[in-house]
């Protein structure tokens, strides 16, 4: 299941979701430039677990170990144009009404922790893996969640390819981040049991940012900033409504 949008409305314009894709965007276009500098410079700014579990091999490649920067970079990051596409277009379709109840500010700091947390979730649950990660789904793991819990009963228009055909349905918010969650938890306790769990998708982040999310969201609300109403949360999708 792909969203394609959601009936939650806006009050307030979502400054901070567009820069952010504005920057991650841009971190991109500058990533197909690199060429063969590309991997020296994921290793260099994305997040290898290894360079903090095992200073000595961080050291014969010339990785600082004393540095943390990397749980904060490595979520501009992105491996190709599906990876941030698909990140950039969760990151519309949700940020913009967590964004609404915490205000730009208060929304910025949100993401980032969100992205620290699955990080380090990465960095404990991976902790010899060698292999860059990279990549916004961890923060955006933590805007899912707190969607999540801020609108659980809001309608989310997705969709599935059948045979080349895309069937179109919509599913309760609920639904949808529920059950993307538990595909993350699920894949991410297969990994852990697999012969070497390095690379690939990073499950784990996934489920430590959205675990972030579900938590702490609440701490970030900015008051004054209320939610939508029963009747606009789409009980009744919007796109299932007679007339304009």
């Amino acid at each position: 299941m792909f969203p394609v949008q959601d009936t939650v409305p806006t009050r307030h314009p979502a400054v901070m979701v567009w820069a952010l894709i504005a920057i991650n965007v841009a971190v991109f276009l500058l990533e197909l430039t690199l060429g063969p500098r590309l991997e020296p410079f994921f290793y260099l700014f994305g997040l290898v677990p290894a360079r903090f579990s095992h200073p000595a091999w961080a050291l014969r490649l010339g990785l600082p170990i004393h540095e943390y920067w990397p749980f904060l970079t490595s979520m501009f990051l992105h491996a190709g144009w599906l990876h941030v596409i698909g990140n950039m277009w969760f990151l519309w379709i949700f940020g913009d009404n967590v964004e609404d109840r915490m205000g730009s500010g208060r929304f910025l700091a949100f993401y980032l922790l969100c992205g620290v947390a699955a990080g380090a979730v990465q960095w404990l649950t991976n902790p010899g893996s060698t292999v860059p990660t990279v990549g916004a789904s961890g923060a955006i793991a933590g805007v899912l969640g707190a969607y999540l819990v801020l609108f659980p009963r809001a309608r989310v228009l997705v969709v599935i390819p059948l045979f080349f055909w895309p069937f179109f349905f919509d599913v309760s918010a609920f639904f949808f981040l529920g059950f993307w969650f538990l595909i993350q938890l699920f894949s991410g306790t297969l990994a852990l049991a697999g012969p070497e769990h390095v690379g690939g998708v990073a499950f784990w982040a996934h489920v430590g940012g959205f675990g972030t999310g579900v938590l702490l969201h609440r701490l970030f609300l900015e008051a004054g900033r209320i939610g939508p109403g029963p009747d606009e949360l789409g009980v009744e999708s919007a796109w299932a409504r007679p007339g304009p």
